[in-house]
């Protein structure tokens, strides 16, 4: 998914958890390293489309997102996204009066917001290049800020897209494909789940030395996440995702041997 931040002017976009619609975009200066001043809002259209001024703000940018519904890629359901859960990116400053355009707001750039937000100083800038390039690495996408995901629900979608574009739409679809796994109800709650999980710089079903509790919503109450959820628990389902009927891109399992043999092999390290 992508948007588009400006100074000034007003510049399309997209959000996507699945093309999230009718979500509030919310954008927040940073100071001293936390969230700050609220700067802009708006309201995704019904592809995820959106514009959204900043007026004459400099400096770090958090976006969050909330709200909304979205296409859920390994059921094909909509859902709404589930009160309390929140998507989020976080870019280095920006210069007052100028366009950000192609910003990518993702649960990949979420996990990197909170992996900045607790490092030492917080949301600095040098931070947020770090966090957004560490989450990179461990999904292989070159740049999670700019790269456009793959939508991999779209037919033949993976023809002609670049590899960083098909790992990271894959990635987006794994957590979906673990959430009807465990037989989540709703799946943005994954979302925030890996969120904690990445918030310590370690995947291990712990944010710092507690457990995570997940939402599994409607009746199901809580679960406990689990120690490989975020590596071998992600390559697990980003296989059997590709092996369903959902996975319209063309993209094989053959086509994503590197990613998934990553992370079925991670320590969980960011």
């Amino acid at each position: 998914m992508w948007l588009a931040l400006v100074a000034r002017a007003a510049s399309a976009g997209v959000v996507t958890k699945g093309p999230l619609s009718n979500a509030t975009i919310t954008g927040y200066g940073i100071s001293g390293g936390q969230m700050g001043p609220q700067i802009g809002m708006t309201t995704t259209d019904a592809n995820g489309k959106f514009s959204m001024p900043i007026g004459t703000y400099a400096g770090p940018v958090m976006l969050q997102v909330s709200g909304g519904a979205y296409k859920d890629e390994a059921t094909g359901s909509s859902m709404g996204m589930a009160a309390g859960d929140v998507m989020t990116a976080v870019m280095p400053s920006v210069v007052s009066g100028a366009n950000s355009n192609g910003i990518q707001v993702t649960p990949v750039t979420a996990m990197a917001q909170v992996r900045a937000q607790s490092m030492t100083g917080g949301m600095t800038d040098t931070n947020i290049a770090a966090a957004n390039a560490a989450m990179g690495s461990y999904v292989i996408v070159n740049d999670i800020l700019h790269v456009q995901p793959m939508n991999p629900l779209t037919t033949g979608s993976g023809t002609g897209a670049s590899q960083d574009a098909r790992n990271y739409g894959m990635t987006l679809a794994a957590m979906s494909q673990y959430a009807k796994t465990l037989n989540m109800s709703i799946s943005s709650a994954m979302v925030t789940a890996m969120m904690n999980d990445a918030s310590d710089g370690v995947m291990d079903g712990r944010k710092g030395v507690s457990q995570i509790s997940m939402s599994m919503g409607g009746m199901m109450g809580t679960s406990m996440m689990s120690a490989t959820a975020g590596t071998n628990g992600l390559a697990t389902a980003m296989t059997d995702f590709m092996g369903s009927a959902a996975n319209a891109s063309g993209v094989t399992a053959a086509d994503m041997t590197v990613l998934t043999q990553k992370l079925a092999k991670s320590n969980g390290h960011i």
